[in-house]
């Protein structure tokens, strides 16, 4: 990587190249392989919250416990959701993709000590 970052010293770091690295190419799959599956689950999840809200009124309404409703635990639901989804991520992220960052901006830094 070092050398296709260093082909133009006088320009800097060609940070298209670096974009097309197989490292960082590797960083994007890696984040977006975790991203992508869990934004649809979070998104079919949500729209069904709504679609019951909007057509199963008479279930969501059902009362579980006094005056809690279906409804309610489901919609508290999409903020433990939402806060679950998180935590995985920044979890993922500490493990699997801040130690490939890391070594690209280690390759970077690298690179621009020797211009």
């Amino acid at each position: 990587m070092t050398d296709r970052i260093n082909e133009d010293s006088d320009a800097g770091i060609d940070y298209t190249a670096v974009e097309n690295s197989e490292g960082f190419q590797t960083l994007k799959k890696t984040q977006r392989s975790f991203i992508f599956p869990l934004a649809a689950i979070f998104l079919i999840w949500y729209f069904v919250y709504v679609l019951l809200g909007a057509y199963a009124t008479d279930f969501m309404g059902q009362r579980v416990w006094g005056d809690i409703t279906v409804g309610l635990l489901l919609g508290l639901g999409q903020f433990v959701t939402t806060f679950v989804i998180t935590m995985a991520y920044v979890s993922f992220a500490n493990k699997k993709l801040d130690p490939k960052a890391k070594h690209i901006r280690e390759e970077l830094e690298k690179a621009e000590a020797h211009q």
